[in-house]
Formats: structure tokens, sequence, C-alpha cells
């Protein structure tokens, strides 16, 4: 659920000319929404696959998102990119930021609950560190980092419950937890090597790249889960909400961050998303929860913040 660093690979005016416009609605409110937004994500997730088919959620969630984006695109007159190049790009960044991890989020909530598809969803800035220190030649390991990777993922095993053998876990269906919150920094390396500085704005590429998984999930969705046969009032619902709030609204809320408060800032969201998502699934889903569940992710989530952070600069001796 987390995009930010899209959002700094393909900002294409240099950060002397840009101007962050403020909103009218105070940051840390947009900011607090957005934690809401994408936290009660995988709970629309859940009630959503209890209607139809994965495929079809995440179907429904993209075009309704792409819906949302579009008319966003409309009001400020924003072009669609240019280039046989940068289309290209897009489907694949649309494939691993979009359609995979969406439909990957869909079917592992057929077998495991809301609340530890949200905890997985975390360990991505954890992928995205140790991906980065191989894939990126600016961003080197340190021994923070370091500790920071190896404290994350004590906290996955933790929440796993890896000392009693993963007893009573769905190992399909959190595997493909894991590897959905794996593809998000796979895709935003690939769109930082790629679209960075294509001199496209953030709206047009985004709405672009959600156009297109919407597309993608159009050719796949029949021939995998066909059409419903019926159209659940409450599931549709779901799928409406997830795609116009979760996915489009989100997004805009998302970059206006961004250019208001800077990428630091605005990607602290990622660390509330659980603590979300685990609260609604327990509070309005009834899931249940074990002590390593919240210890685990406490654990993910400190290691996570350590990987982000930077030591402090010496004072140079005078």
């Amino acid at each position: 659920m987390s995009t930010t660093a899209p959002s700094r690979a393909t900002s294409s005016t240099p950060a002397s000319t840009t101007v962050p416009r403020r909103s009218a609605l105070d940051w840390r409110i947009r900011f607090a929404a957005l934690s809401l937004i994408w936290g009660f994500s995988f709970l629309l997730i859940k009630v959503g696959t209890d209607g139809y088919a994965p495929f079809q959620v995440t179907f429904g969630r993209l075009l309704f998102g792409t819906l949302v984006l579009a008319v966003a695109m409309a009001v400020k007159r924003e072009r669609l990119p240019r280039g046989r190049r940068t289309w290209l790009h897009l489907t694949v960044a649309a494939l691993l930021l979009n359609a995979a991890p969406f439909s990957l989020f869909a079917y592992a909530e057929l077998t495991i609950p809301s609340t530890l598809a949200g905890i997985c969803n975390a360990t991505s800035p954890l992928w995205g560190m140790a991906l980065s220190m191989v894939a990126l030649s600016e961003d080197r390991p340190t021994r923070r980092r370091v500790a920071g990777l190896g404290l994350g993922f004590l906290g996955v095993l933790t929440v796993l419950g890896a000392w009693q053998g993963f007893h009573g876990l769905d190992v399909t269906g959190t595997a493909m937890a894991l590897l959905a919150s794996l593809c998000y920094p796979v895709g935003w390396i690939y769109v930082r090597r790629t679209l960075a500085g294509s001199g496209h704005s953030n709206l047009s590429l985004i709405g672009s790249q959600l156009g297109v998984a919407t597309f993608q999930l159009a050719l796949v969705t029949p021939l995998f889960a066909g059409f419903p046969s019926s159209f659940p009032l409450v599931p549709l619902l779901a799928v409406a909400a997830l795609g116009a709030l979760g996915t489009g609204l989100a997004v805009l809320v998302q970059y206006g961050l961004v250019n208001e408060v800077g990428p630091t800032t605005a990607q602290m969201v990622t660390y509330f998303i659980p603590v979300i998502a685990t609260a609604a699934g327990v509070a309005v889903l009834d899931e249940s929860l074990s002590w390593n569940t919240p210890v685990g992710a406490a654990i993910v989530l400190a290691g996570a913040a350590l990987t982000q952070s930077r030591a402090r600069a010496k004072p140079k001796a005078q």
C-alpha cells in the first residue's frame, strides 16, 4: 500500500524550483486520514473477497482508483505521457506496483487474517533497503541499516511463530502476502531507474500506470475468474471504497504530503498501517490475535525505522 518511493523517483521538477503548495487542510490531518485509509484497506480486501474472486476484487479496485485519478487529471488538465519507451516502462511498473501485489494480497486474504496481511505489508521497507543496497549504488550498507534489517526479519519470524514450527499458519497465503510486499520495492527501484527525470508529472505517470494496470486485469480476470454471477452489495461497496479511497484518493493525498512535508515524513505512514490494520481486523472482523503478532509487528516496525534512520553527523573539530 505504501507508494511513497515512486513519488521520489518520478519527480521531474528540480528541487530548487519546486514551491510546495500548502493545502487548506493541515498536513497532520491528511497524514492521519491516509494512515486510516490504507490501514482499513486490508479489511476491505477481506470483505471484498467474501463476495468476489480475488482477481475480480483487484480489477474493481483498479477501475475505481483509475476513475478517481482520471477526474483529477482532467481537472488539472494533465496530459498523458508520450513515447513508446515511457509506456513500456509504465507497463512494467503497473505490473510490479499494482496488478501483482494487489492480486497477491487478495488471494492471500482468502486463507490468512487481514491483520497478518497488514503486518506483512510492513516488511516492504525492509525488502526495499535490502534490495537498494544491492541495486542502487548510492545506498551503501551501514551498521545501522544491517542491524535494522536483522531486527526487522527477527520480527517477521516472531509474527510467524517460527519457534513453534509455524503451527497453525497458512504457508501459501502468508508467502503470497510477503511476496506482495516484495513487489513494491522491486517496482520502486525499477521506476527510479527508468522513469526518473522523464519530464512528466507524478499525477500523469501514476494515473497512466493505474490505467495500464486496470487494462492488465481486464485481460486476466475473465480468463481466471470469469464474470460475477451476482453482485453482493456489501462486498461491492468494499471494493468501490478500496479503489476510490484506498487507491485513487490515497495516492492524491500521498503526493500532496510528499510535496508539502517531504518524502521522509510522508513515508512514516507505513509504520501506522499495520497498527490500524490489526485494530480493524480484531474490532470489526473479530479476528483472533495472539501475543506474538503485535510483539513481532512492533519489532518489524522498529527494524524498518532503523533502516530508514541516519546517524547524526559528528561536529567538526575547530
